[in-house]
């Protein structure tokens, strides 16, 4: 038997010990790993902290009945493929239990080689879907990271752990500065989980005003406050089977806090002006660029928040701890936020020498804002250092000149970027937003707050 087919664990329950006695002779033959039990409550103590990658279930149970059973162990292992174990007469049930998710039913007394020749499917269905998981991962860990960019030791190593903890569904600390790319991990997670086929909700804690948070996030029902004319289950409950990301959540109110902590701890969420509470099966990921641990000393955070929140932190590096990954990050920024409309399709040596010399306070965030500025007002075939800010460069400002512009670095950036492609599209913002590589929307809310008039 090879290292491989050890690994196939097979779950055998029967409430006759001749019947186990039976299975496991004519199944260990085959070196299968096999665990045993007498009834549906000691199955599930046995499935704690094992995986079942096929099981063997009688339809009569004493108390969990098979067809039960059956239901949590696909609730716990969906890929796990059931056989259901009948005697004369338990066909009609054994139907209803295949409409459940059984992949098949056998009737007692059975043939020994008809039943080893039945399980053998299942082992070979078994290791062909982990072979194709286990490329599916290679290439994930290849491919899965399009835009956690960087091939440095930290960031190998950011990408190794996000790969470690995807599967494990427990709830996630991102902690790293700001523009550092917490958003970006925490869908990297998502993508690596179980639940990378359903929804990824990231709620920014900063940006959404007190007074509406609780709503925004939990629910409510219809006529819980004034202008709540209709019910709203809330963002936490619409990321059913999903991932919510809190990002900043140092930024929550302590009565917010307190009602994470019970969906946390109860997986259930009551919304406001609501007596009932609702189930909901979710991961929770947050991020913040503050000290959690000095914020709880503080008295501004709650400490059982976050041990629940700390389960696992993830610190995500600065981009000064991996300045060999920038012409990476460069090359990537150049192709990514290109455009049609730009003739830019390249960096120069010149200007690549002052973007590693930088500081870069902003992070990944800054320096993707420095490739939007240098995109839209690039003339050439690749970006030169004319085409970078005069703070990376050192070159002074000509009198006068951007004096109107606001003091934040990033969003001076975005001030010439959209003015200059406003110029380059003769005032048309459809055309303007294409050469940016941003949608018309978000385009007409930074002229608004910027305030710009084109």
């Amino acid at each position: 038997m090879s290292s491989g087919k050890a690994k196939f664990t097979l779950l055998l329950v029967d409430d006759e010990p001749a019947v186990i006695d039976i299975l496991e002779e004519i199944l260990s033959e085959e070196g299968y790993v096999i665990h045993t039990a007498g009834s549906g409550e000691e199955a599930l103590d046995s499935m704690r902290g094992r995986r079942i990658d096929a099981a063997l279930l009688d339809l009569h149970l004493p108390g969990m009945n098979g067809l039960d059973l059956l239901k949590e162990v696909k609730k716990l292992y969906p890929p796990a493929q059931v056989i259901i174990l009948t005697g004369a007469g338990g066909v009609k049930e054994a139907v209803e239990a295949m409409k459940n998710g059984a992949v098949d039913f056998l009737q007692k007394p059975f043939m020994r080689e008809a039943l080893r020749a039945r399980i053998a499917q299942l082992y070979q269905i078994w290791q062909l879907n982990e072979e194709n998981r286990n490329l599916r991962e290679e290439m994930e860990f290849t491919f899965g990271f399009d835009r956690l960019v960087g091939n440095s030791r930290v960031m190998l190593d950011l990408k190794s752990m996000i790969t470690r903890i995807g599967p494990t569904d427990t709830s996630v600390l991102i902690q790293g500065e700001t523009g550092t790319g917490k958003e970006l991990v925490a869908k990297a997670i998502h993508f690596h989980s179980r639940r990378a086929e359903e929804v990824f909700i990231p709620i920014d804690c900063a940006s959404i005003s007190e007074s509406i948070m609780e709503s925004e996030v939990f629910g409510h029902v219809k006529g819980a406050f004034t202008g709540a004319g209709v019910s709203s289950p809330g963002l936490i409950r619409s990321a059913e089977q999903g991932t919510v990301f809190f990002d900043e959540i140092g930024d929550l109110s302590p009565a917010v806090q307190s009602k994470l902590l019970r969906v946390i701890q109860e997986r259930e969420v009551r919304p406001v002006g609501s007596v009932k509470s609702y189930p909901v099966d979710v991961r929770i990921i947050a991020a913040t660029n503050r000290d959690l641990e000095e914020e709880v000393v503080q008295g501004r955070f709650r400490e059982d928040l976050f041990y629940r929140l700390n389960v696992v932190t993830v610190w995500v590096p600065s981009l000064r701890k991996h300045r060999e990954d920038i012409p990476l990050l460069a090359r990537f920024f150049v192709k990514f936020l290109g455009t049609e409309f730009s003739p830019v399709k390249d960096i120069s040596k010149e200007a690549l020498m002052f973007l590693e010399n930088y500081g870069w306070p902003g992070n990944i965030r800054e320096l993707e804002n420095v490739f939007r500025r240098a995109l839209a007002l690039g003339k050439g075939s690749e970006i030169t250092p004319e085409d970078l800010p005069r703070n990376i460069t050192g070159a002074k400002a000509a009198s006068g000149q951007d004096a109107a512009l606001p003091e934040d670095a990033l969003a001076s950036f975005e001030v010439s970027a959209i003015r200059n492609a406003l110029v380059k599209s003769g005032g048309n913002r459809e055309k303007a937003a294409q050469i940016l590589g941003i949608g018309v929307a978000t385009l007409y809310r930074k002229i608004k707050r910027y305030k710009i008039v084109d």
